[in-house]
């Protein structure tokens, strides 16, 4: 009798992970259709004459000597009013030559840099955007990190939503530079495709939850100041800035042509390491944000309150798919309702095979919105970059959820950089 229980139990909980699957599967396709057919939202995008507002730009740098000279010599050039324009290096504790780049800078072009040198404090890059707040006088504030190199019209294009009084945030598109270089940089410029040319401008479209990325982003400094200012407890500032500034009322804006060029991991151990901070942040924000996004009195609609949980559970979705084989074999072998175990491994196999097309299908388009269709030939080692993800996020997720019980600190990983040093 107590197996026939547990059998019941596996069988239901098999369903439920089945469900969310389906659920995100719907939502990828639906993200796919829309992006492909549907209405595209560019509000903005005319925007290019204006009285432009002062802006204060912020360079996220910890050890950053080999891409630093990059992003300052580039903002130096962007077609933005020089006098309406800071550049603020946020120097965070680096011990290698960022600091003497950073001031080298500072003497080349006075006036138009002003560097921050903070040589002590809590680790990680909110709490240095925290502490770099008293140097910021301006409503408009724009972040990136220091391995980024923007256009010369980006800054009016990332500017021009907070004419928008609604508008909080800002998100640009992220480009790859560095595709050439192997496989792994290839999957991940197909992976940034699908994740910027569609999912987010589906999101824009759709009037859904766009996501701030925590780089080639802005955010207005009333509306920071409203939400409460950088949470340093946090390992994705992003995603909580996201929920926070949705919490309060204020609208997230994302510009497709805003494009700016990163440099992506060219080892897998880098993008190991940048995939567990991702989901451990993400996650942070899940357990915080989902139930006061979901049933809480706030502003946000309802088609807000559901994507935006969607949006918060994708890095939980890596461990259930790993529990939902685990379940399907155990209720198979067990003998607990032998069809209904056939029929739920066979749906969790469709997933990993063929749902998880949804995905491939939306990078498939973004490959297709891109022009560019040579690439296309490479959909099928997204596997590759699919299983290690899944196991590094299921990773995360173990060791989170240790840490949890143990009172860990969470670590903050610096993604490394690959550019040989100017």
């Amino acid at each position: 009798m107590a197996e026939c229980h547990t059998g019941k139990h596996m069988i239901y909980s098999l369903y439920f992970i089945v469900l969310l699957i389906c659920l995100y599967t719907a939502r990828h396709y639906w993200f796919t259709l829309n992006r492909l057919f549907g209405f595209q939202r560019h509000p903005y995008l005319d925007i290019d004459t204006a009285d432009w507002p002062p802006v204060t730009i912020l360079v996220a740098a910890h050890n950053e000597e080999k891409v630093i000279s990059n992003i300052l010599s580039t903002l130096m050039m962007v077609k933005y009013p020089e006098d309406k324009m800071l550049v603020i290096p946020v120097n965070d504790r680096s011990i290698d030559r960022t600091k003497e780049i950073i001031d080298q800078f500072v003497e080349k072009f006075p006036g138009r840099i002003k560097p921050f040198h903070r040589s002590s404090g809590k680790g990680g890059k909110a709490a240095a955007l925290k502490d770099v707040m008293a140097m910021v006088d301006t409503e408009v504030i724009l972040i990136f990190d220091a391995d980024y190199i923007p256009g010369a019209g980006l800054i009016k294009q990332l500017v021009a939503p907070f004419f928008d009084p609604e508008v909080g945030g800002v998100m640009g598109r992220v480009v790859p530079f560095n595709v050439g270089t192997n496989l792994l940089t290839r999957i991940l410029d197909l992976e940034r495709s699908g994740g910027y040319q569609v999912d987010q401008q589906a999101r824009m479209n759709l009037r859904l939850v766009p996501q701030h990325g925590g780089t080639v982003a802005g955010v207005r400094r009333s509306a920071l100041r409203d939400i409460g200012g950088w949470n340093d407890n946090t390992l994705t500032e992003d995603t909580d800035l996201t929920y926070r500034l949705l919490l309060h009322g204020w609208k997230t804006a994302y510009q497709n042509r805003a494009e700016c060029y990163e440099e992506v991991p060219e080892t897998w151990p880098v993008r190991i390491k940048q995939i567990m901070r991702w989901a451990k942040g993400h996650n942070q924000a899940m357990v915080t944000y989902s139930l006061r996004l979901l049933f809480g009195r706030h502003q946000a609609t309802l088609r807000e309150r559901i994507d935006g949980t969607l949006l918060l559970g994708v890095y939980a979705m890596a461990p259930l798919t790993l529990v939902g084989w685990i379940l399907a074999l155990g209720a198979f072998y067990q003998g607990a309702a032998p069809l209904h175990g056939i029929l739920a491994l066979l749906c969790l196999t469709a997933y990993a095979s063929v749902g998880n097309m949804a995905a491939f299908f939306e990078i498939a388009a973004a490959v297709r919105l891109d022009q560019n269709r040579r690439r296309i030939r490479l959909l099928p080692f997204l596997i590759v970059g699919f299983l290690v993800s899944i196991v590094a996020v299921s990773r995360a997720a173990v060791s989170q959820t240790i840490a949890y019980f143990t009172q860990a600190e969470l670590h903050w990983d610096k993604t490394e950089r690959f550019r040989k040093v100017a």
